[in-house]
C-alpha cells in the first residue's frame, strides 16, 4: 500500500528515481544524467553505489554511457504490462500504474459472463459477473487495453468494483482481500499471440482502415485466494508493436 517503508537498497532507489523521470518524459533521449561523483554527493551515498545505480539503468536498457561525455539518456522501449506485474506494483506501491503510465476510460457493468470467463472463474455461463475495464497509457500511446471479470458476489460486498470510475482505497484485488479477509495465495498468467481482430482494433484505438500487420500480445491472469476461491480474471490486449518484459531476482 502507499506510504509502507522503501526496503530497496540505495542504487535501486537512485535508479528507479531517473527511470520514473525517463518514462514521464522529463529526461528526454539524448539528455545526460549527473555524474556519479554528482549522483553521490545529491543522494549522499558511495561512488561505488551512484555507479551501481547507472550500471542498472544501463543494464534496463534506458541509458547508455558515452566515454568521455557521461551517461545518456536513451528512447524508451515500447514495453506493455500485464496484469500480474500490476498485481505486484499494487502490492508495493498501492498503484497499478508502471513508470510513465495513467489509466482512463474506466467502465464498469453487470454482465452476463461469457463463456471464456465463465469457465475461467469456474462458473455457469451467463452468471453475472462485474467487467471493469480500462485504457493504460504512456507517452508512446496505448500500453494496454485491460478487462477484470469479477464475480458479482464481490461486486455486492463492494459496490465501487461496479462503477465507472478508477478504485480508490486499493486495486480490485486489495480491496476483495480487506473486505474477505483471504490475501491472493497465487494466480495462473498465459500469454499469446493473437491476429488482430475488428473488436480488438476497436479496443486499442486503432484506425480499421489501417490496421497493423503484426499480432497483439494478449495475456490472462487468474487470481486465487487463500481459500481456493478464483476472485477475479483479467484480459490484456498489448498495443501494437509493444513486447512483455519481466525482471526478476535470481538467487546465486
Amino acid at each position: 500500500m502507499a506510504g509502507q517503508a522503501d526496503n530497496r537498497a540505495p542504487y535501486a532507489k537512485i535508479a528507479a528515481h531517473y527511470a520514473e523521470l525517463i518514462a514521464a518524459g522529463q529526461l528526454q533521449p539524448g539528455s545526460l544524467l549527473p555524474s556519479i561523483k554528482n549522483l553521490a554527493e545529491e543522494w549522499r551515498v558511495s561512488t561505488a553505489t551512484a555507479e551501481k545505480a547507472l550500471r542498472k539503468l544501463r543494464n534496463d536498457g534506458l541509458v547508455r554511457g558515452i566515454h568521455g561525455i557521461g551517461t545518456e539518456v536513451l528512447d524508451l522501449p515500447a514495453s506493455m504490462s500485464s496484469g500480474s506485474q500490476r498485481q505486484d506494483r499494487g502490492r508495493r506501491t498501492g498503484s497499478s500504474w508502471g513508470q510513465g503510465e495513467r489509466s482512463d476510460s474506466h467502465q464498469a457493468a453487470v454482465v452476463p459472463a461469457p463463456a471464456e470467463v465463465a469457465q475461467a472463474l469456474d462458473i455457469d455461463a451467463g452468471t453475472d459477473v462485474v467487467r471493469r475495464s480500462r485504457v493504460y497509457r504512456d507517452r508512446h500511446g496505448i500500453v494496454a487495453h485491460s478487462t477484470s471479470w469479477i464475480p458479482a458476489r464481490y461486486g455486492k460486498l463492494i459496490p465501487q468494483l461496479a462503477a465507472s470510475e478508477r478504485l480508490t482505497g486499493g486495486t480490485s484485488l486489495q480491496l476483495i482481500t480487506q473486505v474477505t479477509g483471504h490475501p491472493i495465495s497465487h494466480r495462473i498468467d498465459t500469454a499469446s499471440a493473437h491476429l488482430l481482430t475488428p473488436e480488438y482494433a476497436r479496443l486499442l484505438e486503432l484506425d480499421p482502415d489501417i490496421p497493423p500487420t503484426e499480432p497483439v500480445v494478449v495475456m490472462t491472469a487468474k487470481f486465487v485466494d487463500s481459500e481456493g476461491n478464483i476472485v477475479e480474471y483479467g484480459v490484456d490486449l498489448g498495443g501494437p508493436g509493444r513486447t512483455w518484459r519481466t525482471e526478476s531476482e535470481v538467487s546465486p
